[in-house]
């Protein structure tokens, strides 16, 4: 689940340069994505060790802030509509940073499941 992590995390880096670089560069909140690929990568390369104690706490640490990540983009994303116009680059950056984590989250509850199931724990 370490190596779906990086993936997850090099996405999301790629959609805060993205929406940051599409947007001329004015919104620096268009780089939240990024920092949130940058947190996962970070623990993501230290789940990867071979002790499963280590892996197992660096993999909890990952699915936080996947699940923190997911309830601010949908949180926020809820809060744009109501106050202002419509950013469509805004909306479409923030829903996407919202499904990326929805699945990473849902993708690590199941490894977690089967990991428990199976024994390995």
């Amino acid at each position: 689940m370490a190596k779906v992590t990086l993936v997850f995390a090099v996405l999301l880096i790629a959609l805060g340069l993205v929406g940051f670089f599409g947007t001329g560069s004015v919104h620096p909140t268009a780089l939240i994505p990024t920092w949130f690929g940058v947190a996962l990568g970070f623990f993501g390369l230290l789940a990867m060790g071979p002790n499963p104690g280590r892996r197992k706490l660096f993999m909890h640490i990952n699915v936080t802030i996947g699940l923190l990540g997911f309830i601010g983009a949908v949180i926020v994303d809820i809060q744009g509509e109501l106050a202002k116009p419509v950013d469509m680059a805004a909306l479409e950056s923030k829903t996407a940073m919202a499904a990326l984590l929805l699945i990473y989250v849902l993708l690590c509850v199941r490894s977690f499941i089967a990991a428990r199931r199976s024994g390995k724990v």
